[in-house]
């Protein structure tokens, strides 16, 4: 490891940050965007959904309570890098096991600590999210052109296909607590660990299946309804994914999706998909219900969103279908559900981990939607 502490966070219009290593000392690649969470680090960080993406974090002190063993949202750290303002000079949580700095570099994450994040979030917001990196030790001396010639030599994030990446090699079941009541099969696009657990609360089996598992298996499970999970990169990558979610509706069996898989089912449904200017990532982004004009703060965390305009009905395959979901804030789709409601799907994070648990209730109703099939 080199003696140099200096790092700079380099995008791929050449605006350059500069400040201090923080975890892993070297390079990264990926996207930056931000996140809005107060709290939450390791949830965020440990979430598949930032696959290949380098986070900078709103809030300005992190690392105040350090590491357990208890809030990863998947068995590693999945950002390509991490970005704060101003770390916690020590953790201070009855919980913690360790710094959040030694489990980056115990991960081999590259960070960087010390920048002017408030500058960087309006960069992003109004440039839009965009390739970038981070350069520590031995890499941070190259000249800054060819920082952000290595930065614009990554894949974009448009068109990128990451869900097989992140998801689970083998089947595995997570047993419900209490009664068994219904099976659900569970289609890993980058599944966070809370989900199951929700749904095991709720005295449902829970058999998690790689992204490429094909109808025919999903039935020798026989399930009493199908979960398209959260995931990242682009959905118009996926149209395995499609192909399947449109069997599961032809055969009729309930399906709920979140995140990622609202874009799934939305494009299974006919919609088309786009690349947001800067995304939603955060947990504190309200969202309103078109039929009950219930709001919910929810969590969030995508770059690509669905067609459409909310209370919108359109005619599919599967019957008719409306945006049943939108933001609050600009109005983009968040959810969508075809209208005999046996199909329904969020763009948001009704596991809440972390984040506030106003969308739990979704679980209920897909229980509900099982309990009447």
């Amino acid at each position: 490891m080199s003696g140099n502490n200096e790092a700079a966070l380099v995008l791929e219009d050449g605006r350059v940050f500069r400040g201090t290593a923080y975890g892993a000392v070297g390079e990264t690649l990926g996207e930056a965007v931000f996140c809005t969470a107060m709290t939450g680090y390791q949830e965020t960080l440990t979430d598949p959904s930032y696959h290949r993406q380098i986070v900078v974090a709103t809030a300005p002190q992190i690392g105040n309570t350090g590491w357990n063993d208890e809030d990863d949202e998947s068995g590693k750290i999945w950002v390509a890098g991490y970005a704060v303002r101003d770390p916690a000079r020590r953790a201070s949580n009855w919980r913690a096991t360790r710094t959040l700095p030694d489990e980056l570099d115990r991960q081999h994450i590259v960070g960087i600590a010390g920048i002017d994040t408030r500058a960087v979030v309006r960069h992003l917001r109004t440039r839009g999210s965009m390739k970038a990196g981070i350069f520590s030790g031995d890499a941070v001396a190259a000249t800054v052109d060819e920082l952000v010639a290595k930065v614009n030599g990554q894949q974009s994030m448009l068109g990128a296909d990451l869900a097989e990446e992140v998801s689970t090699d083998g089947l595995y079941t997570i047993e419900p607590t209490g009664d068994h009541r219904f099976t659900v099969v569970a289609v890993d696009l980058g599944i966070k660990t809370n989900t199951p657990r929700m749904f095991a609360e709720r005295g449902i089996r829970v058999h998690v299946v790689p992204s490429g598992t094909s109808f025919d298996q999903i039935q020798e499970l026989k399930p009493n309804g199908v979960f398209l999970s959260n995931g990242p990169g682009d959905p118009a990558t996926q149209d395995g994914a499609v192909e399947l979610t449109r069997g599961i509706l032809g055969a009729g069996l309930p399906l709920f999706g979140i995140c990622f898989g609202n874009q799934i089912l939305g494009r299974a449904l006919g919609r088309g998909t786009y690349k947001m200017k800067f995304g939603h990532r955060g947990i504190n982004i309200p969202v309103v219900e078109h039929g009950t004009g219930r709001i919910s703060i929810t969590a969030q965390n995508h770059g690509f969103a669905l067609e459409g305009e909310q209370g919108e009905q359109f005619d599919t395959p599967f019957g008719k279908a409306e945006v049943s979901h939108v933001c609050a804030n600009d109005g983009t789709v968040e959810g969508v559900r075809l209208v005999d409601g046996r199909a329904f799907s969020v763009q948001y994070h009704p596991e809440a981990a972390a984040g506030p648990h106003d969308a739990a209730y979704l679980f209920d109703r897909f229980a509900g939607l099982m309990e009447g099939a």
